[in-house]
């Protein structure tokens, strides 16, 4: 957020089942993650901005949570090994009026053919824990990805133009 302008008074952390839905489309679980985090947030701070935001790694319709252990990251990664995913990030802003807007931002990720190489060295870094697709494209990872389609930092975490332009659009004044 401090790259485009913007330092949040306070950062909280919204306690909601992330659990997709069953047959719920990335996209969709995308966006009711972000909007179920900002409502969530939103009620604990009535009358402020609050955003709200999720991202969501898909291969085709299946979703790729976090990893719960090694041996899930590898198949992950060996899943996304040569092949084109989406990173799906979802954004609800909630103006202190209680106005809600949304964004949906997908980026088309290309993964390079990875050796079992390739994989035992990403995974013995443990960079992978904690990220959605068992990877994180701001690390080591960005050498597995010859090409991205869309925005980069959507694929980090957080679409800031998109953030930018939806926070402008709705009257927010940083500072």
């Amino acid at each position: 957020m401090a790259q485009i302008g913007v330092v949040p008074e306070e950062i909280a952390f919204a306690d909601i089942d992330e659990t997709p839905f069953i047959r719920e489309l990335p996209t969709d679980l995308a966006k009711r993650l972000a909007e179920a985090k900002a409502a969530a947030v939103a009620g604990k701070f009535p009358g402020n901005w609050v955003l709200g935001a999720d991202t969501v790694v898909a291969c085709g319709r299946r979703i790729l949570g976090k990893a719960a252990d090694e041996a899930e990251a590898r198949a992950t990664l060996e899943l996304l090994s040569g092949r084109r995913h989406r990173v799906h990030g979802g954004i609800c802003l909630i103006a202190p009026d209680g106005h809600r807007r949304r964004r949906l931002v997908t980026t088309a990720v290309v993964f390079k053919r990875l050796s079992k190489e390739d994989i035992d060295a990403y995974i013995h870094l443990g960079e992978w824990q904690d990220k959605a697709g068992a990877y994180g494209i701001q690390g080591a990872a960005a050498a597995f990805v010859p090409k991205i389609i869309g925005s980069f930092s959507n694929v980090v975490g957080l679409a800031l133009a998109e953030t930018a332009a939806l926070l402008q659009g709705t009257g927010f004044k940083p500072g």
